[in-house]
């Protein structure tokens, strides 16, 4: 079965930091690009980033204040994400493709606000 699990979520004022992570189970973390994807209140899903084959891949909202990394040999994959904006509030989906789409986990709520 698979699984991802996200973590590091909270409130932090305006111009901070919080790393995020993800747990992945039940398939072959390796071979997937892996995601993370975002949903404001009372908006869509939001694409954030792809990390695979050695690189990654950044929305120009987000480009220059977070870093995604991935340990392949831990099944994790992070979010460090600095210099934070209220705009950035959202929960926050590890996502793995599927044939339509993404599998997300429960996903991890990050409220940016003084």
């Amino acid at each position: 079965e698979v699984q991802l699990v996200e973590s590091g979520g909270g409130l932090v004022q305006p111009g901070g930091s919080l790393r995020l992570s993800c747990a992945a189970s039940g398939f072959t973390f390796r071979s997937y690009p892996m995601s993370w994807v975002r949903q404001a209140p009372g908006k869509g899903l939001e694409w954030v980033s792809t990390s695979g084959g050695g690189n990654t891949v950044y929305a120009d909202s987000v480009k220059g204040r977070f870093t995604a990394s991935r340990d392949d040999a831990k099944n994790m994959l992070y979010l460090q994400m600095n210099s934070l904006k209220p705009e950035d509030t959202a929960v926050y989906y590890c996502a793995k493709p599927q044939s339509s789409g993404w599998f997300k986990g429960q996903g991890t709520q990050v409220t940016v606000s003084s």
